[in-house]
């Protein structure tokens, strides 16, 4: 079967992956593993404790226990990883020592240290250089040099920076008020991206965390077999609608490469995709999960706190462009399949989507109450509480069915536990908590109750590891934006952007893009968007471009960075499971990848695309005409992109009919005067052109 042939590729990938995570593999089985797997327990439960408010600490505190906690664990957790000798692994857990001491002071000092804000005293300054310290070589570790380096250099520039040339100069800061702004108060180390990590981003880990034990990620992939399994290339196709429906839950492009890519990518292969292209598809279809609402990546919490919105206005602003990304992809493997005759699966071989959904609807449920308080507008925290709550009590309450008997008194468990679950919206988050209480008591006494409590601790451990990567990166990130706020770096290189502009809008969003790409090529998407929405955003912004536009302008391509050539790191993580150059696959991800290049653009000047105020076309046209307007060109530019790209529409297409496919597809882009015109006029030439192509290869010889 291919499922099997994907679990035997994929353990034979476990080794490289952790090449390319090094946290890849789970806890180590000695006594320090399990001592480190309680450490990640005592974590998860921390933050939701909080998050619940059941602890209610200053923000402060909680953000700076958060940072502890990562230093805590990232240190010894990486040494174990790459069995590092004992002086490293006493080195580690020095390091990891050095992070808690900074937790327990920020603490223990907490109301000293808003009292002498300002006026640091000097074990204030050892303190904070400790805490600078510690992140940066946690950053290091765990994700490599290139964002540690790109920090180093903001945070040179903060203590340097005077002795530039004009306009680069500051006015200069002496070293005790650089520390004294970055490791404390809210603008460096715990700033908005450490205060996003803490509350919204971990609780969404650990929600999808408990949604993959609870059997999502089969449900998933059931109902993507059943549905286009059989169809023409259904292997890819698989590959993306799963894909696509693990972002609704996961938001980590690269962690759904290693999930869904390890029974997709030889699945593919199998029915006669090439390794570049079935890694280049899945990593292009698990990047877009961090565009895929409602949970999204990272950085759309980032982005809405950022911003000052509400999350569900991010979420309506991706909502187009990441049905139209997954779109393009799903037309791009049907392309491919077409020009090289690959079928699908036998159908009697698939799964039945019905069957499927009917025996695990419920697990849709808490997804589907967290996208209603999502946008009933309920805060992303309350909202991941209380779907993580709901998974929890599905998880266990599931146990506790399979122990009573079938019927009307199983029936009436259910609808009682649904009773109380819904309680929830008069009486608040407590009404769960007890129920998740009474119920973890029932496991712990019934017949494989306590298997699944095992499994509840396991997603909890694991979803702290999960968080790790992430966390360490917003909390050295905080130094960027410290630099930011601290010497007005940023308008420098937005005055640039802006007079660039001024002549040229295009220009400017195209060295917005480069820079994007330039930087993604050695930093995570988080970093990347806080970086060049701090730079790009406000000046684009001058330029007229609505502020959530410019925004996600930005973020559509740091997340394309990790599918561009040379670093591509969602590439490199599918190539072990491919078995394929990196390299290769991600040449192949930026063809597929197409619409995540053209949507942006098009975005900007037709803000109608983001459901968004504003443009030219919805002034003259109204704004409903000007999204189905708009909506219906993107589809044209990119169903003409793949045609061009892959060389096929109905039978192979000669140079000439590529070139004008990608003509059409790029004027229909550039929203210049008349551009519009000759782009439809070129695609009507093309689509007759190819019909008659398509007759002529039709007729017997």
């Amino acid at each position: 079967m291919a499922r099997d042939q994907a679990a035997h590729q994929a353990a034979e990938a476990d080794i490289d992956l952790g090449l390319h995570d090094p946290l890849a593999e789970s806890f180590p089985q000695t006594p320090e593993g399990r001592l480190l797997f309680w450490i990640a327990l005592v974590f998860s439960v921390f933050q939701i404790a909080t998050a619940a408010h059941i602890i209610d600490l200053a923000s402060q505190v909680v953000r700076a226990i958060h940072v502890g906690f990562l230093l805590l664990l990232t240190f010894p957790l990486v040494a174990a990883a790459r069995n590092a000798g004992p002086a490293v692994k006493t080195l580690a857990w020095l390091l990891a020592g050095c992070g808690v001491a900074v937790a327990f002071y920020q603490w223990y000092e907490y109301t000293e240290l808003l009292l002498r804000a300002g006026d640091p005293l000097q074990r204030d300054i050892v303190m904070g250089v400790i805490a600078l310290t510690t992140v940066f070589v946690a950053a290091w570790v765990i994700m490599g040099p290139a964002l540690p380096i790109i920090s180093g250099a903001f945070l040179a520039y903060c203590l340097f920076g005077e002795y530039l040339p004009s306009p680069l100069n500051h006015r200069g800061y002496d070293f005790a008020q650089v520390i004294d702004h970055m490791a404390y108060g809210t603008e460096g180390i715990y700033g908005i991206p450490i205060f996003v990590s803490s509350s919204f981003i971990f609780l969404f880990i650990l929600f999808g965390a408990f949604l993959e034990k609870a059997g999502m990620i089969q449900l998933f992939t059931d109902v993507s077999l059943g549905l286009v399994g059989h169809k023409r290339g259904g292997a890819a196709k698989v590959s993306v609608i799963s894909s696509g429906l693990m972002g609704t839950i996961s938001g980590s492009g690269v962690a759904n490469v290693v999930t869904t890519g390890q029974f997709t990518i030889p699945l593919m292969k199998s029915f006669g995709y090439r390794a570049a292209f079935a890694g280049g598809v899945e990593a292009t279809s698990s990047m877009g999960g961090q565009i895929m609402p409602p949970v999204m990546g990272a950085v759309a919490f980032i982005m809405a706190e950022t911003l000052g919105v509400e999350y569900y206005e991010v979420v309506q602003a991706a909502i187009i462009p990441a049905f139209l990304y997954f779109a393009s992809a799903f037309w791009m493997v049907h392309l491919e399949a077409g020009k090289h005759n690959l079928v699908g699966l036998a159908k009697d071989q698939l799964p039945s989507p019905m069957k499927a959904l009917r025996e695990n609807w419920y697990l849709l449920l808490p997804l589907l109450m967290l996208i209603y308080l999502l946008f009933s507008g309920y805060t992303p925290l309350f909202a991941g509480t209380v779907g993580l709550a709901l998974t929890v009590l599905l998880i266990l309450g599931g146990s506790v069915a399979l122990g009573l008997p079938a019927g009307t008194i199983r029936t009436i468990f259910w609808i009682g536990l649904g009773l109380v679950a819904a309680a929830f919206l008069q009486f608040g988050i407590h009404v769960i908590l007890a129920a998740v209480l009474a119920l973890v008591a029932w496991n712990a006494v019934s017949k494989g109750g306590r298997e699944t409590l095992a499994i509840c601790r396991d997603s909890l451990a694991e979803g702290a590891k999960t968080a790790l990567p992430v966390g360490v990166a917003c909390a050295i990130v905080g130094i960027i934006i410290g630099t930011m706020t601290l010497t007005g770096a940023a308008n420098t290189f937005g005055q640039y952007i802006v007079s660039v502009g001024d002549k040229s809008l295009f220009l400017s969003l195209l060295l917005t893009m480069i820079t994007c790409i330039v930087l993604g090529m050695g930093i995570p998407t988080i970093p990347n968007y806080i970086i060049t929405s701090s730079i790009a955003g406000p000046a684009l912004l001058e330029l007229g471009v609505p502020l959530i536009v410019s925004h996600m302008f930005v973020f559509y391509f740091g997340i394309l960075a990790d599918l561009t050539p040379p670093v591509a790191l969602a590439c490199f993580a599918a190539a072990p499971i491919a078995k394929e150059n990196g390299l290769k696959i991600s040449m192949e991800a930026v063809k597929v990848a197409a619409a995540g290049f053209v949507i942006p653009f098009m975005a900007v000047y037709t803000p109608a695309l983001m459901l968004q105020d504003g443009g030219p076309l919805a002034a003259e046209i109204g704004y409903v005409p000007a999204v189905i307007y708009i909506v219906a060109k993107t589809v044209l530019a990119i169903g003409l992109w793949g045609a061009a790209v892959i060389g096929f529409l109905g039978g192979p297409l000669g140079w000439l009919l590529r070139v004008l496919a990608a003509l059409a597809a790029f004027t229909l882009v550039a929203a210049l005067p008349l551009t519009d015109e000759i782009g439809f006029a070129l695609a009507a030439a093309f689509a007759v052109l190819a019909y008659l192509q398509m007759r002529r290869q039709a007729e017997p010889a």
